[in-house]
């Protein structure tokens, strides 16, 4: 279908269907030309997993498939889109739980069939720097990036679209593991992140001082950090207090983002950019946000997603794969990867279907390569897109 048709008054601009499920948020969002959000519903497990401490991840897969036809009703609605007014699906292909991201592609290439409507496995990284584009629409690469969540602290460059280079990253702990595993220690629940922010709120890092994680060149690692709190807290028994834990979760956040805008500094020292993005998870944190800013400074126009844009959400994933259309994939990757055709006529699973008479089963029934899972459709006349899904994709 081409772009704008089914839609009065709207004949040069595209929008696109983002669907989210990496791990615990399920989302669907209707973004139109890649930086303005018409609907971004998002749905958090919290609930579902507070009992356990942390996520499980069958119980988030079964919940994503129980969710997404109703948000994606209800992401459409508020778009005031139809189905045919959809130009491009794009769904999270990695990194994340691999059942999780399997559920999002597979509910991703059945409207896709459905709909006969180009579909584009996206990378999730990726997503949270279009995050910032959404936030600031005249945002436009190059830039510095630093993205900070619960399994990731990079550190890139952004030339142009689509193209990332990653010039510092965590050894062992992202920071969001850090503050969620910190949060664990001071007896906070989980989610531990947001938990911890709100009790530092109240606490005084000079009272219970401790190291900042400093490795050479732009490397980070918080394994030590965490150590050092469960040797403080041990130290402190039982006589430990409340004020303790507010000042211990006051010290350990100060130690995090010291470390984390110390190499950013130091990034943007070295390699001015015009524009620098700070997001994900993460960055909804006080401090960072306001530390972030005092850092920067006037070197650059720092741009940071509202809350709402910096934990996992579909209208991110909808920009992403927007923008992706104009991009080549990476050297060495098959364009396949990335983008599906849309199907003709008749749609063939291929793993709900018996091989044709005579061929072989194994040459028809594959399986993906280690470590990557792979989710494909058949199409009339032998053609086949895959959208891969891998939980351990790097940028």
């Amino acid at each position: 279908m081409a772009a704008g048709q089914g839609r009065v008054g709207r004949d040069t601009l595209a929008l696109t269907l983002g669907i989210e499920t990496s791990c615990d948020e399920t989302s669907v969002a209707v973004v139109e030309d890649g930086r303005r959000v018409l609907s971004n519903v998002i749905h958090s497990q919290v609930e579902l997993h507070k009992e356990f401490g942390g996520v499980v991840p069958e119980l988030a897969a079964r919940d994503h498939l129980e969710r997404l036809p109703h948000l994606l009703e209800v992401a459409l609605e508020r778009a005031g889109a139809k189905p045919q007014d959809i130009d491009l699906i794009a769904a999270t292909r990695g990194p994340g739980l691999a059942g999780c991201l399997l559920v999002g592609v597979g509910v991703a290439e059945g409207l896709s069939a459905a709909w006969s409507t180009p579909l584009l496995g996206v990378n999730h990284l990726w997503g949270h720097i279009y995050a910032a584009m959404l936030a600031r629409p005249d945002l436009e690469p190059p830039l510095l990036g630093l993205v900070v969540s619960g399994a990731h602290s990079d550190l890139v460059r952004m030339p142009e679209h689509g193209h990332f280079q990653v010039i510092g990253r965590t050894r062992d702990d992202a920071a969001g593991e850090a503050f969620d595993k910190a949060a664990r220690m001071l007896g906070l629940g989980y989610p531990g992140g947001p938990a911890l922010d709100r009790l530092a709120r109240t606490g005084d890092a000079r009272r219970q001082p401790l190291p900042k994680p400093s490795l050479p060149g732009l490397e980070y690692s918080f394994s030590g950090l965490k150590t050092a709190l469960l040797y403080r807290l041990r130290d402190l028994g039982a006589a430990v207090t409340e004020q303790d834990k507010a000042d211990l979760a006051a010290s350990f956040e100060r130690s995090v983002v010291e470390s984390l805008l110390e190499k950013l500094d130091a990034a943007l020292r070295d390699h001015p950019y015009p524009e620098v993005v700070v997001s994900g998870g993460v960055a909804a944190n006080t401090l960072l946000r306001k530390r972030a800013t005092e850092v920067v400074g006037t070197r650059a126009r720092l741009t940071m997603p509202p809350l709402e844009l910096c934990t996992d959400n579909a209208a991110m994933i909808a920009a992403a794969g927007y923008f992706s259309q104009f991009t080549s994939p990476p050297r060495g990757e098959d364009e396949s990867s990335y983008f599906t055709s849309p199907p003709r006529e008749e749609v063939e699973s291929r793993y709900f279907t018996s091989p044709p008479h005579g061929e072989d089963e194994s040459s028809y029934f594959t399986s993906p390569p280690r470590g990557e899972v792979e989710s494909r459709l058949r199409l009339s006349g032998g053609a086949v897109g895959p959208v891969l899904v891998d939980p351990s994709l790097g940028w």
